[in-house]
């Protein structure tokens, strides 16, 4: 075709949104639209069923290219390559040398070491020892002197005739995260600022790129926040960074490149790419209020980490696929590094196994999914687009809130950052305990066989801690309530205690009995106990002395409401006759025979609106485990 915006099939008529929406509606009989086909978000952000062209219309940042203000596409042009970096625990610093060389031989561009036992010269040569600091990058990210563990290293280089100009990578100066996480600044907050001062002085001279500020958002993923919250509080912190620093002389020029955004990145895959996308966005918006000379000032480094509030300790190969859509997310939305959790982190010390998987995950996200090839694959994908666009418009509405009460560090004194998270927190946890929120083999589809207890290593706690001025932020696990009932059950087991048994007395209507036992075998085994199910029962007398007969501590009745009312009365008298302790439940809830059949012996229901945790706590008191 000659001319260059015709359309593609040109002979189909356009359709129009409301020719769309009249036919959903007539699909729909009556029902709600926005009840059937709107997704609400944590968050509040209402997700529509399907966006069209028009939908972004209005979205000025459109028309700007990769590299361009406001950096909505990133900072690159010719590929989407991002650094693989592998966190390493250093208090072996020998140890910490040898996984580290492994690594970077196995494909780790980029290095985090946990360097609190790193105290001299020939701390800091036997852990570097053998890498080329020249070609990976090197950051410290944790460390009890941030000026001593540089001046080391500034050392180790001078001694070895590196360039320090060749040097890239970070460091971990984040005092506000440690108030939020121990209640008080390690010193004072004036102290932090000095200090701060001070490795900005010295990496603009001797390490000029080197990052000196990272602000660790993903402590409040980690925490259970929304990605709102995460991104509206991270962007708080630094800006209250940015503000107290120019304050005290610093150039905006020169003090924005030293910055590191370090967000965990969740299985909310299309969300998380267009909250990465967003974190650019909002990040040049304020930057811009202190204007800068340099455009490219507006520019911020993006670190991802994979979330470690959903990953398990039971059936913890499933955390690889939760990890292998989190990296995805991070890489499309544009991460600079990406540190992908071994599998085995949330229960063990991770071991070569792990962590060559977490590397080789990122290696084929790269040479075999191409996903380093091209620069914001996601740009202009009318859902994605909006997201980002809704991501950003309800965090900048936070972002205000946190700055009119003062700025980050005010607001966390006051506790509203603490608070709105626990709020969010207890929605999350909630939702995970009606099973609204699915966590593969802990809260759905568990494997009541497994046992972990003998794989799980103690971590040592710190004993060191003071005693917290203002309100800590707590880092937890969503999985971790389930884990604590399964984890009871295989102590009570190993102290020589028989296994719990679910016996599953099926009757009836075979769809119904069959999805009630499928329902009731998820739902105990939550609590890992023993389920003995059965291909149903011509009788109710017959199930109720299979059931006796199993010497199972609880009893299960699946079947439909309709035939719970004729065979109820038989097994729960028959049941209590020859076992007067055993605990009779009824899968579904059959609210017009609740009470009558509680008169009868029926203990518990068992339904999708149960709250599986407060429930599963009730029968480990009936059995004495908990």
């Amino acid at each position: 075709m000659d001319n260059k915006d015709a359309k593609l099939f040109s002979e189909f008529p356009p359709v129009s949104t409301q020719e769309w929406e009249a036919v959903i509606n007539a699909d729909l009989k009556g029902a709600d639209y926005e009840k059937k086909l709107v997704w609400q978000t944590l968050e509040g952000i209402k997700v529509k069923p399907y966006y069209r062209a028009e939908d972004i219309e209005n979205l000025s940042y459109l028309k700007a290219n990769p590299n361009e203000t406001p950096y909505i596409r990133g900072n690159k042009t010719n590929n989407n390559c991002w650094d693989i970096r592998q966190d390493i625990e250093a208090n072996d610093i020998i140890k910490a040398n040898i996984v580290a060389l492994d690594a970077i031989k196995r494909g780790a561009t980029s290095i985090g070491l946990r360097v609190k036992e790193v105290k001299t010269s020939a701390d800091i040569t036997a852990l570097l020892n053998g890498i080329d600091v020249t070609k990976v990058k090197i950051n410290f990210i944790s460390s009890r002197s941030y000026p001593q563990t540089l001046d080391l290293f500034l050392g180790y280089l001078k001694a070895n005739n590196i360039d320090s100009k060749q040097v890239w990578g970070s460091i971990n100066f984040d005092p506000s995260s440690y108030l939020l996480l121990h209640g008080d600044y390690y010193t004072t907050f004036e102290n932090n600022l000095t200090e701060a001062e001070y490795l900005l002085h010295l990496c603009e001279k001797s390490l000029p790129n080197f990052k000196v500020i990272t602000v660790n958002g993903h402590f409040f993923h980690n925490a259970g926040a929304s990605l709102v919250q995460e991104l509206a509080f991270t962007l708080a912190s630094a800006n209250d960074y940015l503000y107290k620093l120019i304050s005290k002389g610093c150039n905006v020029d020169t003090l924005t490149p030293n910055f590191v955004f370090s967000f965990a990145v969740g299985s909310n895959y299309f969300m998380e790419i267009a909250k990465i996308r967003a974190a650019r966005l909002l990040w040049a918006k304020i930057v811009e209020q202190y204007q800068p000379k340099r455009k490219e000032s507006m520019q911020v480094f993006i670190h991802n980490t994979t979330s470690m509030w959903n990953k398990t300790v039971y059936d913890p190969y499933v955390n690889m696929l939760r990890t292998t859509t989190e990296a995805m997310s991070a890489a499309i939305g544009g991460a600079d590094s990406i540190t992908i959790l071994p599998f085995d982190e949330p229960f063990k010390e991770t071991d070569d196994f792990s962590t060559r998987i977490a590397r080789n995950q990122q290696i084929i996200l790269k040479e075999e999914s191409y996903l380093d090839k091209i620069v914001d694959p996601s740009a202009g994908s009318y859902y994605i687009e909006n997201l980002t666009n809704s991501i950003a418009s309800f965090a900048w509405e936070l972002f205000k809130k946190v700055e009119e009460k003062g700025g980050f560090a005010e607001a966390v004194k006051a506790e509203f950052i603490q608070t709105e998270i626990e709020k969010t927190a207890q929605i999350r946890d909630l939702e995970l305990s009606s099973r609204k929120t699915t966590i593969l083999g802990t809260n759905q589809y568990p494997n009541s066989t497994e046992t972990m207890f003998d794989k799980i290593q103690e971590t040592e706690e710190d004993i060191t801690e003071k005693p917290s001025k203002y309100k800590k932020l707590t880092i937890y696990r969503g999985a971790e309530p389930f884990e604590e009932l399964r984890l009871a059950t295989e102590i009570y087991v190993n102290e020589g205690n028989k296994k719990p048994a679910v016996f599953l007395l099926t009757y009836g209507n075979l769809a119904m009995r069959k999805a009630r036992a499928t329902f009731a075998t998820n739902f105990f085994g939550c609590a890992g106990y023993e389920i003995i199910d059965n291909n149903g029962f011509s009788t109710a007398a017959e199930g109720a002395k299979a059931a006796l007969d199993s010497k199972a501590e609880i009893v299960v009745i699946c079947s439909s409401d309709e035939e719970y009312i004729e065979i109820v009365p038989i097994i729960a008298s028959s049941l209590k006759a020859g076992n007067p302790d055993i605990n009779i439940t009824v899968a579904g809830y059959p609210k017009e025979q609740i009470e009558a059949f509680k008169a009868l012996g029926i203990d518990e229901f068992i339904h999708v609106k149960s709250d599986v945790i407060t429930t599963l706590k009730a029968y480990q008191e009936f059995l004495g485990i908990m």
